[in-house]
């Protein structure tokens, strides 16, 4: 059978071996950029402002405000490992979070209840990502962007435009407020989550086939992959994840109102773009994306304690974005160029001997 390979542009052991330690080192950095470029940060700005950058204030405050965007990363990278997009990352966590109070305030759902609730919806609201994608043969950017706005609308609606707000037990919002080691308990969410899939994508089946899709769809579905099934269960992977991610955002700000979750879509999608130029450069991976989300946490803290005016977010983020992008496609160009370039070249004929 035709052999499934990865695209990502980490160097093999044999290839490393051949190199001079310089070489080597100028090999793996790109594969470790990141982390070492996220290290930089912390050490410069714990330098810089050392009253307030390197203290576990700052570190809960940080943690506590990324874990979130951290989880829609994450939610996010699962279609993005199949070729596919989801946007429903960013417009979802908007209801998500509106239903989960509502469910408890104004239908009287015990909270266990709502946020089950909760998410069996999200996996439902993947459910029809992947089979407009796969069975309507929809592109993923417009069938995910349309039925986001559709539940942004939904939203809207159910709101009236105003703020849900009533009394939240306190079981429910302990699923934020909680800590463990110091952190929030949203950090912990973060760090399983993150095993989990990595173990899903780096050791089992399910990770290979997502991969192999997002490489070839064509060459899996000949390696009798079943393509269909399996990007309509990474977009219910994502719906789900989502939908915790609502729940966590309900538990931590106890009021739903849907100006908010827009403004987590950016910022998720940058992680797990960026997440593609690191650990595993030339695909979305799991600790790449931890390492994506994570350096934009540090650098926004860092320049708005510095003084950063309120914009700064925003514009680092859609900056990152691009600088991610470009990255990404620039080393896929040039992984693919010495094939091309052998392809390219004539075949040597073999020496006669007439020639010589």
């Amino acid at each position: 059978m035709q052999s499934l390979k990865s695209n990502a542009l980490e160097p093999t052991r044999r290839e490393l071996a051949a190199l001079s330690p310089f070489s080597r080192f100028m090999r793996l950095l790109p594969v470790f950029g990141l982390p070492i470029l996220t290290l930089l940060l912390i050490v410069v700005f714990s330098v810089t402002l050392p009253d307030t950058f390197p203290t576990l204030l700052n570190a809960r405050s940080i943690t506590g405000d990324k874990s979130i965007i951290a989880i829609l990363a994450l939610a996010a990278m699962i279609p993005m490992a199949t070729g596919r997009i989801d946007l429903t990352v960013g417009y979802g966590i908007v209801m998500w979070h509106i239903l989960a109070i509502s469910l408890q305030t104004m239908y009287g759902f015990d909270w266990p209840v709502a946020v089950l609730v909760v998410l069996v919806l999200g996996a439902l609201l993947g459910l029809v990502n992947g089979l407009l994608v796969e069975i309507a043969q929809i592109d993923s950017f417009i069938a995910t962007l349309g039925t986001g706005t559709v539940l942004y609308a939904l939203a809207m609606w159910h709101t009236g435009g105003r703020q849900v707000i009533g009394a939240l037990p306190d079981p429910f919002t302990s699923i934020f407020s909680t800590s463990l080691f110091g952190l929030p308990i949203a950090t912990t969410y973060v760090l399983v989550l993150a095993i989990v899939l990595w173990i899903a994508a780096d050791y089992l089946p399910i990770g290979r086939y997502f991969y192999a899709i997002g490489a070839n769809p064509r060459a899996a579905a000949l390696n009798g992959i079943p393509t269909r099934r399996y990007v309509i269960l990474a977009f219910v992977g994502s719906g789900v994840m989502t939908a915790f991610a609502g729940v966590v955002l309900a538990a931590k700000l106890r009021i739903g109102q849907a100006s908010v979750g827009l403004d987590y879509l950016l910022p998720a999608l940058v992680g797990a773009f960026l997440g593609s130029t690191t650990i595993k450069p030339g695909r979305v991976n799991v600790w790449g994306t931890v390492f994506g989300v994570s350096i934009l946490a540090v650098g926004i803290a860092g320049i708005q304690q510095m003084g950063g005016d309120f914009y700064v977010e925003p514009l680092f983020n859609g900056a990152t974005l691009l600088v991610a992008i470009g990255i990404a496609g620039y080393a896929q160009r040039r992984r693919r160029s010495p094939r091309r370039s052998a392809a390219a070249s004539p075949p040597i004929a073999p020496q006669t001997a007439k020639d010589s």
